[in-house]
């Protein structure tokens, strides 16, 4: 395990196939905090991960506070777009924790402001409103992994 990779009530299916076959090449923990947009049994999910599904190590939570308490000491940091600090401003470790909202609203008032300190975003232009989830992930934990000299990975 390298990092991990947190997704607050997913909506679109393909996001998080993508997002798991980024999970199962990089190493890292799917994480997923129910209620879930999609069935884990849907088909677009899993041709979206390929056959990388049994390597991806997914682990699924009621809620977001069930998750953090799973972490008491973790370092999290939340992708927003509402943030004002880059992604690349943060020097990361191995074991970090990056959260995701929901495609339609992103994460929710109360997550930003308990993380309110690791808030990032990935810079934009701004007339646009966000960036795909699955682009998002990978941009993001590729940076960690650069930083951290990609670790067991050629």
């Amino acid at each position: 395990m390298s990092f991990h990779i947190c997704l607050v009530e997913p909506e679109i299916p393909n996001n998080t196939g993508n997002i798991a076959r980024t999970c199962a090449v990089t190493g890292s923990v799917l994480h997923l905090i129910r209620p879930l947009g999609f069935s884990t049994d849907d088909k677009y999910l899993k041709r979206s991960g390929m056959d990388y599904w049994y390597q991806v190590d997914v682990r699924y939570y009621d809620s977001f506070d069930e998750f953090a308490d799973a972490f008491p000491k973790g370092r999290f940091f939340c992708a927003t777009t509402k943030a004002d600090k880059p992604y690349t401003s943060f020097r990361f470790q191995k074991g970090d924790i990056f959260v995701f909202g929901k495609e339609s609203k992103g994460l929710p008032p109360e997550i930003l402001e308990r993380y309110r300190e690791t808030c990032m975003r990935i810079p934009m232009k701004p007339a646009l409103r966000s960036l795909n989830l699955g682009n998002s992930a990978a941009i993001i934990v590729y940076e960690a992994l650069r930083q951290t000299g990609f670790p067991d990975m050629l």
